[in-house]
């Protein structure tokens, strides 16, 4: 059974989004918050697996929120925005969440969201990161001193890291790198834990701002295959 915490500032949405997700036999909504402040308080006391965050709330933000969410519990955060190119949801995927859903998401993918985010992937849509990433990035957000820390990684770690900011699923990876599913998963398992990310959602952002992969730019690895 799936636990989700709703949080956000609207009765409508979220009693709505409470409704969609109870009335599905794996999961259960063991909690609702109407701000962040609220729903970091919950989060601690309920032990939720997905946290279901507006990015706009009184009191603490959507941003803040998940940040002490991903600090002081295990919970995967999926946030909500009415605007995929947000300034607000790349902050939030930055402090940890696992991605973002629009408000107006209709009801069978709100629900495949929530159980991909809780079986620990990522919910980025390749075309939407790459336009959301490239914007704030592109406002010189960059950050070039996360270049050097690509330093740690391997040519074949250092090839997963692109593929996957580019919205590769690990058996396409698998594919393109012409090795076995298991040793994706290897690699990404590595390079988190290497460069300190939570998730693949933190890998895909720091791809962008180390410089790794621009956005627009669809070019294969190019590494020696050894």
């Amino acid at each position: 059974m799936l636990r989700v915490l709703v949080a956000d500032d609207q009765d409508l949405f979220r009693g709505g989004f409470a409704m969609i997700l109870d009335a599905h036999d794996d999961i259960t909504v063991v909690g609702e918050a109407a701000d962040g402040a609220e729903a970091v308080t919950k989060a601690v006391e309920l032990e939720p697996d997905v946290v279901l965050m507006d990015i706009r709330m009184p009191v603490v933000d959507g941003v803040e929120a998940t940040a002490r969410v991903c600090r002081r519990t295990a919970a995967k955060v999926l946030v909500l925005t009415m605007y995929d190119v947000d300034e607000y949801v790349y902050d939030a995927l930055r402090a940890g969440a696992s991605g973002f859903l629009l408000k107006d998401v209709r009801r069978d993918d709100l629900v495949r969201a929530v159980r991909l985010v809780a079986e620990g992937e990522s919910l980025l849509a390749p075309a939407i990161t790459r336009r959301l990433i490239g914007e704030f990035v592109g406002r010189g957000r960059a950050r070039p001193r996360l270049r050097q820390r690509l330093g740690e990684l391997t040519d074949r770690e250092m090839d997963t890291l692109r593929l996957l900011a580019r919205g590769r699923s690990n058996a396409e990876i698998a594919a393109d790198l012409v090795v076995t599913e298991h040793t994706v998963k290897s690699h990404v398992s590595n390079l988190l834990t290497k460069l300190d990310l939570r998730d693949r959602a933190q890998a895909v952002v720091f791809a962008y701002e180390s410089g790794l992969v621009v956005a627009g730019d669809e070019d294969m690895p190019r590494t020696d295959r050894r």
